[in-house]
């Protein structure tokens, strides 16, 4: 009886299309992550991983951790550096958070907490080696990565990157077409984008250009 039902379940697995089997194999992946407890013991609050993720989408932007209101709400980018992102990107919510177009994955998935200046810390070191090469194997159409301030473009540009987020943002043109780097949207980022008009000017535009073009539907 046994062996008939997992003949059963094997022929009908073998009926369903290569991306079917893909989005169902990334569905047993993020159980996984939703159940993960790896930083349980340095975290003040249970984990709750943050992202969003479809094996069709296109554009993947890889953040730094979830904030304060992110973790409470559960939604990615969805706060103040959310609004400035989608800002700089010309992208409303509705295309932002609809994960066939559009994936996000931060560097740490939980929020990691509170420094004693009142600050958020970085994001848990353990995160990303265990987590993303295994989720960005489910994302074979993207062609873009976004990588949002210096935690993501330290690990994903390596030897490549520059000493500051400044150089590596002010290079970004070395880093295309795969990647494009650009600070974080934090409030803080305000001052720094006046000091370096070049962003606004010459970078977003061709960001802007970019990403339409991945996310349009036409």
């Amino acid at each position: 009886m046994a062996l008939h039902c997992r003949n059963e379940r094997e022929t009908k697995t073998s009926l369903l299309s290569s991306d079917e089997q893909l989005t169902i194999s990334l569905g047993q992946l993020l159980s996984e992550v939703r159940g993960c407890g790896l930083c349980i013991g340095h975290l003040p609050h249970e984990p709750r991983p943050v992202l969003s993720i479809d094996t069709r989408a296109r554009l993947l932007i890889i953040g730094q951790a979830p904030g304060t209101k992110v973790h409470a709400s559960g939604v990615p980018w969805n706060d103040s550096s959310g609004d400035r992102l989608r800002l700089w990107l010309d992208m409303d919510r509705s295309t932002f958070y609809d994960k066939k177009r559009v994936a996000i994955i931060p560097m740490g998935l939980c929020y990691p907490g509170r420094n004693k200046n009142g600050g958020d810390l970085p994001p848990r070191p353990e995160c990303a080696p265990t987590w993303h090469a295994r989720l960005l194997s489910y994302l074979p159409e993207v062609s873009l990565t976004l990588l949002v301030g210096g935690y993501a473009q330290r690990y994903y540009l390596g030897d490549a990157c520059g000493k500051t987020v400044t150089a590596t943002v002010s290079a970004w043109r070395d880093y295309l077409p795969y990647f494009i780097p650009i600070p974080h949207p934090s409030w803080r980022t305000r001052g720094w984008v006046a000091r370096n008009r070049w962003f606004e000017i010459i970078l977003l535009p061709e960001l802007r250009q970019r990403v339409a073009s991945l996310v349009s539907t036409t």
